[in-house]
């Protein structure tokens, strides 16, 4: 199965070296983390849907993300009300939805090849604890173009089950939404095997 879920434009979001943009996602991530205030959570958002429109993403090729996003974070956001208040619980998720919607546009403006060279020179010092680079390259490549891929096959399986008249059940949308993933982590664990990839031999 392919994870090529990168979609070419002629953009300034494109044109950034890849190695930059997993750092920018490091750094906002560790911003959001330490700056959680509903006003600079929601500026956080703004920003970020501006540089979708920078990297001239159309709304409907973003549609599935948003979908995969109300459908996780609506009942995320009720839950963490009932627990800790409204007010935490809109800072969670507005932080997760940022963090959501930035990994989504690293993946979709990122080719996976250069992502994948990136992470590797990046942890290429780990080696000498005897971590292999190569391994934790692909494992948080593939980390990162599975959220825009899981949105896609939410989509894909809510139509199905619409024709079913079960597009409202939870279950019915969860469980195929589950096998599907667990299906695609044996065939990729399969194809790593066969390019004959040693995770205990650091590069």
């Amino acid at each position: 199965m392919s994870l090529g879920l990168y979609l070419h434009r002629d953009s300034p979001v494109h044109a950034v070296p890849a190695g930059a943009k997993m750092l920018a996602l490091l750094a906002a991530g560790t911003g959001l983390l330490l700056f959680s205030s509903l006003p600079v959570l929601s500026g956080a958002l703004v920003a970020t849907l501006g540089l979708y429109a920078l990297a001239r993403l159309r709304p409907r090729e973003v549609a599935p993300v948003l979908r995969l996003s109300v459908f996780v974070l609506v009942p995320l956001l009720v839950l963490h009300a009932l627990v800790s208040g409204w007010a935490p619980a809109l800072e969670a998720v507005l932080r997760l939805a940022v963090l959501v919607l930035l990994a989504t546009l690293v993946s979709l403006t990122t080719r996976a090849s250069d992502m994948l060279d990136a992470l590797e020179r990046a942890l290429r010092p780990l080696a000498r604890f005897g971590l292999n680079p190569a391994r934790l390259g692909l494992l948080l490549s593939l980390t990162l173009r599975f959220i825009p891929l899981l949105a896609t096959w939410l989509r894909e399986i809510q139509e199905a089950q619409r024709v079913r008249g079960l597009e409202r059940n939870p279950v019915a949308v969860l469980v195929p939404l589950l096998v599907k993933t667990l299906r695609t982590a044996d065939t990729l664990a399969d194809a790593i095997d066969a390019r004959c990839f040693d995770p205990e031999e650091p590069s």
